[in-house]
């Protein structure tokens, strides 16, 4: 039986590069053996990956790839977050086990059943999570190793208004919503974040979405390695929900390369 091929791909970036811009929700593909596990009609299906998916968000992250001076490393999911949610804790962990989206999702976005709450997720976490988890975490000991740090910076996009999923929808939903960890997060990075999007908007703090991604080999134990989640709110650059992309998308690449740029001095 021939091997399954990668379901994320690492593209390269300069070796001198400490930065790697990680982008897990962008697509909407599904392997057919994962859709049959799932109950919803095609139309419903297709509707809700509208909703859950960060649209255009690898093309953000590739834009910025091309203008940044010093090329950052790309870590890029090839499948749909429906097949499994890598940046999810694989067990009760996991905030959003409340509301059937832990690491393999039981719930749509509407709290509507996506597959049957006695599913086992075993299967997709060891076909799916586990390898993405050893790879992203080969990724960041690879910058160490190569720079002595390492910069994830986590590539997101959120709709303009709150989902029923939401556990923190309440809060201020600005253009560009910065996700941090007080490990992970130095003051520093979060003002470089906040500088390098100033021409996008106004910049928050955690809402409504909080936190950031670091493999679980370095979180909370290697201060080497840093993290900042960058959420988008889709309407600067996009046709909500699920359309196509507009001009905002260049000028928000043209951001996240000046905070790449920032983060290579």
């Amino acid at each position: 039986m021939p091997a399954l091929a990668p379901s994320f791909d690492l593209l390269p970036g300069a070796d001198d590069s400490p930065v790697i811009l990680h982008v897990p929700h962008s697509a909407r593909e599904i392997p057919a053996d994962v859709r049959a596990g799932i109950v919803l009609d095609d139309a419903a299906l297709e509707r809700e990956l509208d909703h859950i998916t960060d649209a255009h968000t690898a093309r953000i992250a590739e834009v910025a790839a091309g203008l940044a001076a010093v090329a950052p490393w790309r870590f890029v999911n090839r499948l749909s977050r429906l097949v499994v949610d890598p940046e999810r804790f694989p067990d009760e962990r996991e905030e959003m086990l409340a509301v059937g989206m832990g690491a393999v999702y039981t719930r749509t976005t509407h709290q509507e059943v996506l597959r049957p709450a006695d599913t086992d997720p075993e299967p997709l976490l060891e076909r799916y999570f586990r390898p993405y988890a050893e790879a992203m975490t080969e990724a960041v000991a690879g910058r160490l190793a190569a720079t002595g740090r390492a910069v994830i910076i986590d590539v997101h996009s959120y709709p303009s208004a709150a989902l029923p999923y939401e556990l923190h929808g309440e809060g201020p939903r600005p253009p560009v919503c910065l996700g941090t960890d007080a490990f992970h997060t130095p003051p520093e990075l979060t003002e470089l974040a906040r500088k390098a999007f100033e021409p996008c908007g106004e910049t928050g703090l955690n809402s409504p979405f909080s936190g950031t991604y670091v493999p679980l080999r370095f979180h909370e134990s290697d201060a080497r390695v840093h993290a900042l989640m960058v959420e988008m709110r889709r309407d600067l650059y996009m046709t909500e929900p699920g359309g196509p992309a507009n001009p905002g998308l260049d000028r928000l690449g043209e951001a996240l390369a000046a905070l790449v740029d920032g983060l290579g001095r």
